[in-house]
């Protein structure tokens, strides 16, 4: 990922974020996710590090409590454990 596009990248309010709340909430915040990390090439880990600021109410309690027991998962897991929940 270049330097430039790095720097096109949003403020971290103007990403998606997850409550846990709302019957599609998820969907949307996936959809969300997956355009701006496709637009600006983002790797997982990049992704992935900033879920304890997206995730509010019970999302973060849920996503503390399976970074405690799992670790670091990919993208892909991550969206997996939304969907199941």
């Amino acid at each position: 990922m270049g330097q430039a596009l790095l720097k096109e990248v949003p403020k971290l309010e103007e990403w998606p974020h997850f409550s846990g709340e709302g019957e599609y909430e998820h969907m949307k915040f996936i959809r969300g996710i997956n355009m701006i990390k496709e637009d600006f090439e983002l790797p997982d880990r990049l992704v992935t590090a900033i879920f304890n600021t997206l995730f509010t109410r019970s999302a973060h309690r849920w996503y503390i409590k399976l970074r405690q027991e799992h670790g670091h998962q990919s993208w892909t897991r991550w969206k997996t454990q939304i969907i199941k929940k």
